[in-house]
């Protein structure tokens, strides 16, 4: 073999690896500035296709419109039926106020009904007495009644309740579908205005969608307990509620 045709063959081979190099030098480049923009842009297994992945967010601010309420009746008495007989009374007064403030029957729910040995215990530490007997019985009220949960509860007080065991807030099933669905379409609409300024600046066009998620926060539950002798003050006030999505385009 002549020198002169080595020579050829070592100048091509030196081409090639250049032309090599200067490609991949562009595609790192190309992946560093996309990263710098935070967004993704890379070539997948179509020749030629690229894909662009944004996220849109959206957020609300939400005033629970359903609440759940346990409110109870506990007596003592000499004898267990005595202490039965007068916490029956007490609770179908409650029961009786609530239907007066608009509640129905399935609204209202007995959560526990008990009656327990009321015990003493001497000082020298002897067996307990059993001096009497203590009843009690709890329901739990749901209701879409927000803005009437003081008249409820100081009424139910008011009629026998000696037990307010807890106020839990709640968003209806109802008013949660709404709510995610605004949701959704104001994170998609955030994703696309954020895809389309993106596709500008890249000098690229959409074409279509190549996948989709969805990311979405619980909705909280506040709570509230107590009740006083004047009107009770109750506020479910409002808790933020969130949703994202990551959506993949594929442009060109």
């Amino acid at each position: 073999m002549s020198q002169e045709t080595s020579d050829n063959k070592l100048y091509v081979i030196i081409v090639v690896l250049s032309i090599a190099i200067v490609v991949m030098a562009a595609g790192l480049y190309s992946v560093a500035v996309a990263g710098s923009a935070g967004v993704k842009l890379f070539n997948v297994t179509a020749p030629g296709q690229k894909l662009l992945s944004v996220s849109g967010s959206a957020s609300a601010f939400v005033v629970p419109d359903k609440a759940s309420i346990n409110l109870g009746v506990l007596t003592e008495a000499p004898s267990a039926r005595e202490a039965s007989d007068k916490n029956a009374v007490l609770m179908n007064a409650v029961v009786g106020a609530l239907k007066n403030q608009g509640l129905k029957d399935n609204e209202i729910r007995t959560s526990i009904f008990s009656i327990q040995p009321v015990y003493s215990y001497p000082k020298d530490g002897g067996a307990p007495n059993i001096t009497g007997y203590s009843a009690s019985n709890s329901v739990i009220v749901n209701t879409m009644m927000v803005g009437n949960l003081s008249d409820i509860i100081d009424k139910s007080v008011a009629s026998g309740a000696n037990q307010v065991n807890g106020i839990s807030f709640l968003v209806s099933e109802e008013k949660q579908k709404q709510i995610r669905d605004e949701l959704l379409a104001a994170a998609v609409t955030d994703a696309r205005e954020k895809a389309d300024k993106l596709a500008e600046s890249l000098k690229v066009r959409i074409t279509g969608v190549s996948s989709t998620s969805i990311s979405e926060g619980g909705f909280p539950q506040p709570l509230a307990v107590g009740f006083a002798e004047k009107a009770t003050p109750i506020q479910p006030g409002e808790s933020e509620v969130s949703l994202s999505v990551q959506v993949t385009y594929t442009i060109e």
